[in-house]
């Protein structure tokens, strides 16, 4: 296994591994990975970028945002906000911070178990696919993920009731970190009112607690993030009570699509797990921590109870899971060190693979293959296609773009840097239910759409389409003197609409 013994050891490893993964992450996962975090940041930075309806509600708080903000302004003021950096480098922040969530989760596990423990634990955090190819990504899940493996941390002895010391930690680091968590994702309230529950429970001094720790805390992170946002949206906004309204009096989120109740315990979350089930499983029944499994099912059935579900709703949980893996794989070594030193030297030589040996090549052949695959292979195209265009524009062979496709396909200004009239097909939810939005009108009739925009649009210098539109929109575009210069892999398989194949590139003849 590692040889791994300092925390400044295992940070090192963590930092080196999660800078090479960000690199290896060259496809598409989710919208808010752009849209919610880079494109406004780049909007604040720059001038330019598109904030989408929800900054326009104040139902998001630029807290997150605003971290890769600053981080472009370092950038721009090196002069090193270049199309190639622009790409790479606010994923390898990333990193940096996911790095610090590995390293934590290391001295969680120490801290909740043993030595071995934690290592099988890091072992089975940086070899789950899901984080591999989720946690470099710079969605506000990622980093609420980070701050709650640190938040547990610093919680666990009053958590546990452990009596093992956690130099220069205390309950209200935990409940700074856990407000934090809050601020940038408001549904981290579900996790910090299980474990503040539990912990209210059993304390002696209710009120000081309550009133001397919890509320000052929580008052001075929130005071701090409504002043933040006051200026960047240049008036009072309540974030939320604007994200509660939304996702959970209204149930707004329905909106971009709804599962059954039970979709993260028989599809989400077990996909994510993936073959780590039988390990957590095992880890659970063996360990007896039902506070730290009860976490995880407090959370799944939580979120079981709104109709918009994702799997970067629970990646903060996966962790924890994992950890339970890593219990099961150092017992496993245990008994396997226990069988080997009652075997004589000329039997040890003869023996089949042992259970710990064939467990590890079942885990690394099944999630490594997985891991690679989404990272390098599944969904790249819509990546690849600005990278194309942002080398393009710098050349100054782009003057306009329009996206014939689903709204928010692609990444958009951030990864561009250019400021070039750029048109995709809105999706904002409507007030009237059941009005379709000109994604959906799209999906529904190409043709029909692209005709009746073309009476009233200024003419673009590129399209970029899926191919599965581009079959029925190849009369369209060559009508309207536009030819494929570039077509791009997208994806084997389907994932929520038709086979998308290609991401394919028109540009006008006339040029």
């Amino acid at each position: 296994m590692f040889l791994l013994s300092s925390s400044k050891r295992v940070l090192a490893f963590c930092l080196a591994f999660r800078l090479v993964n960000s690199i290896l992450i060259q496809t598409y996962f989710n919208p808010d990975e752009h849209w919610q975090s880079l494109e406004v940041a780049h909007h604040v930075v720059f001038g330019y970028g598109h904030l989408t309806w929800e900054w326009k509600k104040g139902i998001r708080s630029y807290l997150h945002p605003l971290i890769f903000a600053f981080f472009y302004k370092v950038m721009a003021f090196l002069h090193l906000d270049i199309p190639l950096i622009m790409m790479k480098a606010p994923r390898l922040l990333q990193s940096i911070f996911a790095s610090f969530g590995d390293l934590y989760l290391f001295k969680l596990s120490r801290l909740a178990f043993d030595e071995r423990v934690a290592r099988w634990t890091l072992f089975s955090q940086l070899t789950n696919w899901f984080m591999f190819f989720c946690f470099p990504r710079t969605l506000s899940n990622s980093l609420e993920a980070v701050l709650t493996i640190m938040g547990l941390y610093y919680w666990w002895p009053s958590f546990c009731g452990s009596s093992k010391p956690v130099p220069g930690s205390s309950r209200k680091l935990a409940l700074a970190v856990a407000a934090l968590s809050c601020a940038i994702r408001p549904t981290s309230a579900i996790i910090w009112l299980y474990v503040g529950f539990l912990d209210l429970l059993k304390t002696h001094d209710r009120l000081k607690f309550v009133f001397l720790e919890v509320i000052p805390i929580g008052a001075l992170v929130l005071g701090i993030t409504c002043l933040l946002d006051r200026w960047m949206y240049g008036s009072w906004i309540f974030v939320p009570l604007n994200f509660l309204k939304f996702n959970f009096l209204s149930s707004g989120g329905d909106y971009y699509g709804t599962h059954k109740c039970h979709w993260y315990f028989t599809q989400g979350f077990p996909v994510m797990l993936f073959t780590f089930i039988p390990f957590t499983v095992t880890g659970v029944y063996h360990s007896k921590e039902w506070k730290l499994f009860g976490l995880i099912a407090w959370v799944l059935g939580l979120y079981s109870m709104l109709g918009h579900k994702e799997f970067r709703f629970v990646l903060p949980v996966l962790p924890v899971a994992l950890m339970f893996s890593g219990y099961s794989l150092a017992a496993m070594e245990n008994l396997d060190s226990s069988d080997d030193k009652r075997k004589r030297p000329s039997e040890f030589h003869r023996r089949c693979p042992s259970k710990m040996q064939l467990s590890l090549f079942f885990l690394l052949v099944t999630n490594l293959p997985m891991a690679l695959y989404m990272c390098l292979v599944h969904q790249r195209g819509t990546e690849d296609v600005m990278n194309y265009l942002a080398k393009e524009a710098a050349y100054g062979k782009v003057d306009s773009i329009l996206f014939l496709m689903p709204c928010h396909a692609t990444p958009f200004y951030s990864t561009l840097h250019r400021n070039l009239p750029m048109r995709f097909l809105d999706c904002s939810p409507s007030d009237d239910r059941g009005v379709l939005d000109e994604s959906d009108r799209f999906m529904m009739s190409p043709v029909d759409f692209a005709y009746n925009m073309a009476t009233n649009w200024s003419l673009p210098s590129h399209i970029v389409l899926f191919d599965s539109q581009e079959k029925q929109l190849r009369e369209f575009l060559t009508s309207h003197l536009f030819k494929e210069v570039k077509r791009f892999f997208h994806a084997h398989f389907k994932v929520d609409r038709d086979l998308q194949s290609s991401v394919l590139v028109y540009a006008l003849t006339s040029r």
